[in-house]
């Protein structure tokens, strides 16, 4: 039987970090605090990491000062390409850094046990042992935001492939507009929830805050709005089969701003993945259930992994 452990989790974010202290064991986390805090920003990529590495050593200290029992490991998880066997963060576009040493710096700061990981692929471990993918031991786990990334879950354990497996948003669907990756037609250049907000005002000049907008317009019955998000919709169907024929998925789990939607995505989702699967397994379709908690969880289940050895 796995004893209750006491960890420190961190998921961090390109505006803040999110913090948690959390205490059980893999199968029963329970958040004890919680904070969030501003991502902190230094003018080169390494200031940034050594900002963040000492404002993620004041926290484990504070909380350290004053939780019942001794915090014993810190997980930490973060955007971009990250080397998890190294600890290491090879690239983060938005923050800035490249192969800085993140776990051996943690380390020597708190002498504490230190996992860090992937935040998509944390939070596709806390949504397959504790969410909506439990149960199933193959699936993709695919938060939509600013880009779309995805938690591979194949054979009942996370695919890394080194750091690099899960770039879903970069999959390209043939001819399209130029992504910043250098391919043309990328998913997230229709799919991901910045990309339907900026469709939606190309196509007709009015700004909106974000893809909860587009939906709200698409139910008011805006042609415009309606028409991006079928774009959109298609998108993801077509990746959606081609990862289901690729992997044979049992399920996928969607995430993120353009899953707040909730059935105005996945019915017609739904629908159109009917229509296009042939030989495929159909994979079920769930909204993610653990929200913005699903890294900071995974985060915590990475560390008490590593206590239980």
């Amino acid at each position: 039987m796995p004893s209750s452990r006491t960890v420190v989790a961190v998921d961090v974010g390109g505006t803040d970090i999110k913090a948690a202290l959390v205490e059980g064991d893999p199968a029963a986390p329970a958040v004890v605090d919680r904070l969030r805090r501003a991502t902190p920003r230094g003018s080169t990529g390494t200031e940034t990491a050594d900002a963040l590495v000492s404002l993620i050593a004041e926290l484990v200290k504070s909380w350290s000062a004053t939780a019942a029992n001794p915090v014993e490991a810190v997980g930490v998880v973060v955007p971009g390409i990250v080397d998890a066997d190294a600890g290491v963060g090879v690239f983060s576009a938005n923050l800035g850094w490249r192969d800085y040493p993140f776990r051996a710096a943690l380390s020597d700061r708190l002498g504490l046990p230190v996992v860090f990981d992937h935040d998509v692929r944390a939070g596709g471990l806390a949504e397959s042992r504790l969410g909506a993918a439990r149960g199933f031991t193959d699936a993709v786990v695919m938060p939509i935001g600013t880009g779309i990334a995805a938690a591979l879950v194949l054979g009942g354990r996370l695919h890394s492939g080194g750091g690099y497996a899960g770039e879903v948003g970069h999959l390209s669907l043939g001819a399209g507009e130029l992504c910043g990756c250098g391919q043309h037609g990328c998913l997230e250049l229709r799919a991901s929830s910045a990309a339907v907000a900026r469709r939606y005002t190309e196509r007709t000049g009015r700004p909106v805050h974000g893809a909860v907008d587009v939906a709200n317009a698409v139910r008011a019955g805006d042609p415009a709005a309606a028409a991006v998000w079928a774009e959109a919709v298609e998108a993801l169907a077509q990746a959606v089969i081609l990862l289901t024929t690729l992997l044979g998925l049992q399920a996928v789990v969607l995430g993120g701003g353009l899953a707040m939607a909730g059935e105005l995505l996945l019915a017609p989702l739904g629908d159109r993945l009917d229509e296009l699967i042939s030989f495929q397994r159909r994979p079920e379709l769930r909204l993610a259930a653990l929200g913005d908690e699903a890294g900071c969880l995974g985060a915590a289940l990475l560390a008490m992994d590593l206590l239980e050895g």
